[in-house]
């Protein structure tokens, strides 16, 4: 089956998946999405047997099919190689009743890993299927994880740039170090004077603006993005919650048909809507659990139908979900507005001129397999202490957000369907918001080295390479910018 892609704002339709991963965001500002869902066509018994990169061929062949076989399989076996520190890739490990799905084993030890490894093979394959041969620059804001993994993939990439913006205060001082110390000749990060929204939103302004675009072009470079806004980045998401179900099926927790729940530590809405996505292609997900910390937008919509963004942004222990704009969930907007681009558009359009929009009750009733609850910062610590004393594992603030927010899904509904809980990250990502929550007079008084020797004596995990790598390794980024002089950075970064 031909799977082609379509704006969820109109302007564009019929584009083959390689082409929408080069453009990563559609001419109107749009999000790509397929036209029609592929359906699962291997046997979920069969996927039981498979390791992660066959099921991640299985998955992904669906959506990418005008990929041949040969070029997605090499995109597969060079993604999800040594740079995973285990065999599995993404391996299930049993706690507080629920089967933690370890997303965090790549080379910047974060979930983003998992797609952002495979999205340069998927771009430079695309590149030359379309014969491109303008440079193509990554421009990308993140919240703490996207940039350091997007430029791990892409450094010194032939052919291709990275720009990366982070807020400047808004990110886990290790999350900053691995950034400023990125390798690659083509790398850039900075730092701007605001939070993750106000970057993401610049950058999606920059994208739609046709000047600089055709300016570009006459130098020969384009724009694309490594955000999870491209189809590239969300796909790939899917085939780890497929692999998940295979693995319980394996294991003899599940039978084949039996559905699981799935939780998910919510941000920008991508994590959950590739779970949203695998639902559709067959796999027997029942609900959708969106958990969120302080800045719980995303509840506020699940249970209202108002998506409302004016309200404090809060800093949490959680950086990579203080965002209050969900790019993601214009997917979903149109998926449950019967694909009405019309509707789509209002809706983003009433986002960004009003500051919120009220869906309908008929799509509200579309939304019935999401169920959202958030875990405040009190919540967070009392989990990962708990979690910790119960079953010596030791979960990173994200994931514990999750897991507070799962416990109280079970306690409101009585549900005990198997539940797979996304765990976005090493807790060495966050040491020192981990070890506070285990015992804070203990090591609070700690150098961030010292954190990390310590959550090793803890955990009795080995210490990441990833942390080892930046212990010592010298700054090479240091911009700073305001969010009005982002396209000016951009432009000076690219010699315009």
């Amino acid at each position: 089956m031909n799977i082609l892609y379509k704006s969820t704002r109109g302007a564009e339709s019929g584009v083959p998946s390689s082409q929408a991963v080069l453009n990563g965001l559609a001419s109107d500002g749009g999000l790509y999405v397929p036209e029609n869902f592929p359906k699962m066509e291997t046997s979920l018994e069969a996927l039981a047997e498979m390791n992660y990169r066959e099921v991640a061929y299985e998955v992904m062949s669906l959506f990418l099919s005008d990929y041949t076989e040969e070029e997605l399989k090499y995109c597969i076996d060079h993604a999800y190689d040594e740079k995973f520190d285990v065999p599995e890739v993404a391996p299930l490990k049993k706690a507080d009743d629920a089967y933690y799905l370890e997303l965090f084993h790549g080379k910047t030890i974060a979930f983003k890993d998992m797609a952002l490894s495979i999205l340069p093979y998927l771009m430079t394959t695309a590149a030359r299927k379309n014969n491109i041969t303008n440079k193509i620059c990554i421009l990308t804001a993140t919240s703490g994880d996207t940039g350091k993994a997007a430029m791990a993939g892409f450094a010194d990439v032939p052919g291709t740039e990275i720009i990366v913006f982070y807020p400047k205060d808004g990110v886990s001082p290790v999350q900053k170090r691995q950034m400023v110390t990125q390798k690659g000749e083509n790398t850039h990060v900075v730092a701007i004077l605001g939070n993750f929204d106000d970057a993401q939103t610049a950058v999606k302004q920059i994208f739609g603006n046709r000047e600089l675009a055709e300016e570009l072009d006459t130098k020969g470079i384009q724009f694309s993005s490594a955000n999870s806004i491209n189809i590239g980045r969300l796909i790939p998401q899917v085939a780890y919650y497929v692999y998940a179900y295979a693995n319980l099926l394996k294991q003899g927790v599940i039978k084949a048909g039996d559905p699981i729940n799935v939780t998910v530590p919510t941000g920008n809405f991508g994590n959950i809507l590739a779970a949203y996505y695998a639902k559709q292609i067959g796999l027997p997900v029942g609900k959708l659990i969106c958990a969120s910390n302080e800045n719980k937008v995303l509840v506020d919509f699940f249970r209202t139908g108002v998506y409302d963004r004016k309200r404090p942004f809060i800093l949490t222990t959680s950086p990579s979900m203080d965002i209050l704009v969900s790019s993601n969930l214009e997917r979903l907007i149109y998926f449950i507005a019967d694909r009405n681009t019309e509707k789509t558009a209002a809706f983003m359009k009433s986002l960004s001129e009003e500051g919120s929009y009220t869906i309908t009750p008929e799509m509200q009733k579309e939304i019935a397999d999401f169920y959202g609850a958030y875990a405040s910062e009190e919540e967070v610590s009392a989990v990962i202490a708990d979690i910790y004393k119960n079953d010596s594992y030791v979960l990173d603030p994200h994931t514990a957000v999750a897991a507070s927010v799962y416990r109280k899904y079970k306690t409101e509904t009585g549900d005990q369907t198997p539940t797979v809980i996304a765990s976005t990250a090493s807790p060495y990502k966050f040491a020192r918001s981990v070890l506070h929550a285990i015992d804070a007079g203990k090591f609070d008084g700690m150098t961030d080295m010292e954190q990390f020797d310590a959550l090793h004596e803890v955990s009795g995990v080995k210490v990441p390479d990833a942390i080892e790598e930046i212990k010592t390794a010298p700054v090479r980024h240091n911009t700073v910018s305001a969010v009005a002089d982002m396209e000016a950075t951009v432009k000076a970064m690219l010699g315009l």
